[in-house]
């Protein structure tokens, strides 16, 4: 949070939050009022944003990160970067990634929202762009890695029909049901039974 608050220069108040932590509260509300007003943002801006939402245990509260970095800097650009968080980062950065990944589906809403330079203008948006490289990773990863919070982050975003994959990943998508299926933890279990039905 320091390195978002220090490039992007955000005026961050001191007041004391409800939670206990004024200096993250009051910087997620100075950034979100500065998209508001319209920002040009630094190059740099990127890499702490992403890793501000990739770091943010909230589902709710990454997206004040994702959004704006997914407006100045483009679709493609977040997602790769997501992309290449959920395979080399650290575990908990991998399940930061997933949900992280969530919010970069949101639509191009925040035109003011610019990058610097020559990231300032990104590619004619897609909302499909690395949608079928995620779908390969995230269900190579739910199998390859075990720690829980990773794969209570990737579960909800699987596609578990063979439909939504090439012919030579249906075994996987077959192994990612019986993984959840068996799992002992009860959140697994019950979440695939929503997306996989019986």
């Amino acid at each position: 949070m320091a390195d978002v608050v220090r490039v992007i220069g955000l005026d961050v108040d001191s007041a004391p939050a409800p939670d206990g932590y004024p200096q993250v509260q009051g910087a997620r509300r100075a950034l979100r009022e500065l998209c508001r007003e319209g920002v040009v943002l630094p190059a740099g801006a990127f890499d702490v944003l992403v890793a501000a939402a990739v770091r943010d245990p909230n589902p709710s509260f990454n997206r004040g990160f994702v959004e704006p970095a997914l407006n100045a800097f483009g679709r493609r650009r977040l997602r790769a970067a997501l992309l290449d968080v959920l395979t080399t980062g650290p575990d908990p950065e991998r399940a930061g990634a997933a949900r992280a990944w969530y919010w970069s589906a949101l639509p191009l809403r925040m035109p003011t929202v610019v990058a610097e330079g020559p990231a300032g203008a990104p590619e004619p948006d897609d909302p499909c762009v690395l949608a079928r490289e995620w779908n390969e990773l995230a269900l190579r990863e739910f199998l390859r890695n075990e720690h829980l919070d990773v794969r209570r982050c990737i579960l909800p975003l699987l596609r578990l029909r063979h439909s939504s994959y090439p012919p030579e990943l249906h075994a996987l998508v077959d192994q990612a049901v019986a993984v959840a299926r068996n799992h002992p933890d009860e959140y697994l279990r019950h979440r695939v039974e929503i997306q996989a039905g019986s």
